[in-house]
């Protein structure tokens, strides 16, 4: 008797093992189907999108201590990480400005981008934008220029730099600049996937938010190729798309003299300008700008965020 208590005993023993096993793989499916039930090509749940802007908001990246153009910036030693995070962008509620309008649910989804600022009544504004930064060299460069003219522009910029350079980004932030989403490896998103697309904007605007504390609220396609899908995911992150009305053409280099033509003569009411700071040389474009500022000012043009 004492040999078959023994064997229920163990039997016992056994079949509760199986159980906690049995539990333990159950969870391990459930949290398995969590992460990867939702999410296309990317494998990861995206949950629904908090707060975001309305139009014709200032997008975030004021300068430190200006009131509604502040922003909470990290000390300039701190260590970030070399790669965005795995999981998509979780849109905290979102930070930075509002002095242009409180904010609403998300943007509408829009049909097309932006290619010039809201209706100036023929005012002579214009707004500069830069693409593919930030650059080690030439955003530097292009900042100083700026700060010297006492101008603000908008600086899209993309995640694999920021990972890189994102004592950068708080030089843009601190002069007062705005601050875009490009993409995190400028791939065209229109030959994209929509979680592939989700992961491009989601990841720059999480490292975005992660180095200067707060997310993008502007954001451009790798060259400005939009479809519907995109502009669907763009809204639901909090973004509005923004495209360009005048095209200096400076990554062809036509040379400082043909980038300072093209800005002068096709300067026009609400015009957004699309030039670069990164994806190659642009040591004629940081020259152009310092050259057709003074030219720009003298014919009565203010240079603003949009």
């Amino acid at each position: 008797m004492r040999s078959d208590s023994h064997i229920v005993s163990r039997r016992g023993l056994l079949w509760g093992g199986l159980g906690v096993g049995a539990a333990a793989v159950a969870g391990i499916a459930v949290s398995t189907l969590g992460d990867d039930g939702a999410g296309g090509a990317g494998g990861t749940a995206h949950p629904a999108a908090p707060p975001g802007r309305g139009p014709g908001t200032v997008p975030h990246g004021g300068a430190p201590g200006g009131g509604a153009h502040g922003s909470r910036l990290h000390p300039r030693g701190a260590q970030y990480p070399r790669r965005a995070p795995r999981e998509s962008y979780r849109l905290r509620p979102l930070a930075g400005e509002t002095s242009m309008g409180t904010p609403t649910a998300h943007p509408p989804v829009r049909t097309h981008a932006e290619t010039t600022l809201p209706a100036t009544g023929g005012e002579r504004v214009i707004a500069l934008t830069f693409d593919d930064g930030p650059h080690p060299e030439h955003t530097p460069a292009l900042l100083e220029v700026l700060r010297r003219h006492g101008v603000q522009a908008t600086f899209f910029v993309v995640g694999e730099n920021i990972a890189v350079y994102p004592e950068l980004l708080h030089e843009i932030v601190a002069d007062g600049h705005a601050l875009g989403n490009h993409t995190y490896s400028h791939h065209q998103l229109t030959r994209m996937r929509p979680g592939a697309i989700r992961s491009e904007l989601g990841r720059t605007s999480e490292l975005i938010d992660q180095v200067v504390g707060f997310s993008p609220h502007w954001c451009r396609a790798p060259y400005g190729d939009w479809h519907g899908t995109s502009l669907e995911i763009c809204s639901e992150l909090g973004m509005e798309p923004m495209g360009w009305s005048l095209d200096t053409a400076d990554w062809r280099r036509p040379g400082t003299a043909g980038i300072v033509r093209t800005v002068t003569d096709q300067a026009a009411p609400g015009a957004i300008v699309l030039q670069h700071d990164g994806g190659g040389p642009r040591h004629q474009t940081v020259e152009a700008v310092d050259r057709y500022l003074p030219v720009l000012r003298a014919r009565g043009w203010t240079c603003v965020r949009p």
